[in-house]
């Protein structure tokens, strides 16, 4: 099968592969998947470049932890999947409590749990099942798992991210009134288009003022992708007993916590990680993706495409963070 592969970590151009690997084998309990496509997410592009001075964690690495296909064969022991389903995975590679799966989906076929992956709803393409497994995860835990969005007010902090895109269609179909920051008017029209009811520009001095006065007191949960950069901002405006809900803090990776500034509110943190998710946590979230693309809610925004072949390309343009919206590799 033709695969995309590094060895080593660095700069995309310098490290990343291509060559023509042996088509694996489903083993007990899993699934032999035929990719359609591979999503891209910051985190692959992070372990490939040895982010942090994170050494590889195996010899060789197939990259990219979420991807869509058609189901070609199954594993002994697998119940609830049959050849010719369409299924989006997840975890297909790495993880952060260990080095996880060393072969992902920058590849023609995986052989995959069949517990990591889940029925593609028809209504999706395969390039758009790609762009689901962490960016959906993420989103859903982050805006419910302190309870039920309903008559509540979320700000969603750089909402033209993909984890934010997912998390302003979860919280407003649910219920709740989205404010969104964002810092470049594409972005900020790309929340609106997710359905933020008011988007402010994260570089404004006085964005803690402005959302104050917007909210009339301030907002019950905030979804953060940059904890550590807009700490002083989130505290400021959380609500008494409201939840910030971090899922990255790439800036600023060590932050200085204002422990008393926030105790004086009641309010909490809750980190977020993806890999770590329970079975029942992932199964919300594909009840909800399945439930909200029937009724034509849910859309996946793809920012750019790209084949295989220009993996290189495809790692550089998420490090650019010039593409609004996900970037596919399609295989």
């Amino acid at each position: 099968m033709r695969a995309a592969f590094y060895t080593k970590t660095g700069a995309a151009a310098d490290v990343l592969e291509l060559a023509e690997l042996a088509e694996p084998v489903a083993g007990p309990g899993e699934v032999l998947v035929r990719i359609g496509a591979s999503g891209i997410n910051p985190a692959d592009v992070k372990r490939r470049a040895g982010w942090r001075g994170v050494a590889i964690a195996h010899t060789r690495i197939i990259p990219h932890c979420d991807g869509a296909g058609e189901i070609v064969d199954i594993g002994p022991g697998v119940e609830n999947r049959k050849t010719g389903d369409r299924v989006w995975m997840w975890n297909a590679q790495g993880g952060y409590s260990g080095p996880g799966r060393a072969d992902g989906t920058a590849a023609q076929y995986i052989a995959i749990a069949a517990s990591q992956t889940a029925f593609l709803p028809a209504a999706l393409t395969m390039e758009e099942g790609a762009c689901l497994g962490v960016p959906a995860m993420t989103a859903h835990y982050a805006v419910f798992a302190d309870g039920a969005v309903e008559g509540k007010t979320l700000l969603v902090q750089g909402g033209g991210g993909s984890v934010a895109h997912f998390a302003i269609q979860f919280a407003v179909c649910n219920g709740a009134k989205v404010i969104a920051t964002a810092g470049s008017p594409e972005r900020a029209d790309h929340a609106r288009n997710a359905g933020a009811e008011l988007v402010l520009d994260r570089h404004d001095t006085a964005l803690a003022k402005r959302i104050m006065e917007e909210t009339a007191g301030g907002v019950d949960r905030i979804i953060e992708s940059e904890f550590g950069g807009n700490l002083e901002t989130d505290v400021a405006v959380l609500k008494p007993g409201g939840v910030i809900a971090a899922y990255s803090s790439t800036a600023v990776p060590a932050p200085v916590f204002p422990y008393y500034t926030l105790a004086a509110r009641g309010g909490a943190v809750r980190v977020i990680q993806s890999f770590g998710f329970s079975p029942e946590i992932r199964g919300a979230v594909a009840q909800m993706v399945s439930t909200m693309s029937a009724s034509g809610d849910l859309h996946v925004a793809i920012g750019k495409t790209f084949e295989l072949d220009a993996i290189a390309a495809a790692h550089e343009a998420v490090e650019s963070q010039q593409v609004v919206g996900n970037v596919v590799i399609r295989i």
